[in-house]
């Protein structure tokens, strides 16, 4: 296969979607395990109850 700049520009493109993804995925970990649980804190019930 014949190596030009459309070749590398695709190749960078896929590798700069896949670093993007990986990183949106380090920052959910992260939050989520910052926020604790993932329960929600003092949520009211529709009759006004914490649930």
């Amino acid at each position: 296969m014949y190596m030009d700049a459309v070749v590398f520009a695709g190749i960078a493109t896929v590798l700069l979607m896949i670093g993007f993804l990986v990183a949106v995925g380090v920052f959910v970990m992260r939050d989520a395990k910052q926020q604790g649980n993932g329960a929600s804190k003092n949520v009211l019930s529709p009759k006004g109850k914490t649930v």
